[in-house]
């Protein structure tokens, strides 16, 4: 059986933490910056953790074999 080939536009959007999860990055960031708030801008600074619903599909595509994590 071959090797699973990382999807790349996914590594590029979403990483690995050392505990496990999967955090990515806030959409609506990038440009048009004038027109939003201080207090948007701020909260949309960051990386967000990956909804558990997720993380499964995100995780094959970035071949590292993460599982959700359990409550």
């Amino acid at each position: 059986m071959p090797k699973m080939k990382t999807r790349r536009s996914a590594a590029k959007r979403f990483s690995k933490t050392g505990s496990g999860k999967l955090v990515s990055h806030s959409a609506f960031r990038r440009h048009m910056l004038e027109c939003k708030s201080r207090n948007r801008k701020r909260h949309l600074a960051g990386n967000n953790i990956v909804e558990r619903a997720n993380v499964r599909q995100i995780a094959r595509m970035l071949g590292t074999g993460a599982t959700p994590p359990s409550k």
